[in-house]
């Protein structure tokens, strides 16, 4: 298994063809449109139990009517798996309440 601590190249972010992400620098950014406060709210609450589960936390902003989400693995200064891994379950956070990515 891929040491999950290991920054990972332009390409291999790329490679992840996560939908909806963009990196910027050493972040990986969403946004997401959910159309009003609570559901953007069930978003992040979502969020945020899945990144206390895997003990890997985002930067989140909600407002109306979207969430945007900032990964980062600020020990190691970049992207790494885990980023990836927690990019994964957000979008599947934001496709089980029906929330699209915005174009960033």
């Amino acid at each position: 298994m891929a040491d999950p601590k290991k920054t990972l190249t332009p390409a291999e972010i790329a490679d992840a063809a996560l939908n909806g992400w963009r990196q910027d620098g050493e972040t990986l950014t969403a946004r997401f449109a959910t159309g009003d406060f609570a559901t953007g709210l069930d978003l992040v609450n979502r969020i945020g139990a899945s990144a206390e589960e895997a003990n890997h936390h985002p930067d989140l902003t909600l407002t109306y009517p979207e969430v945007t989400v900032t990964l980062s693995s600020h020990d190691v200064g970049g992207i790494t798996r885990r980023d990836l891994d927690l990019a994964r379950r957000t979008s599947e956070h934001a496709a089980a309440l029906d929330v699209a990515p915005t174009s960033a």
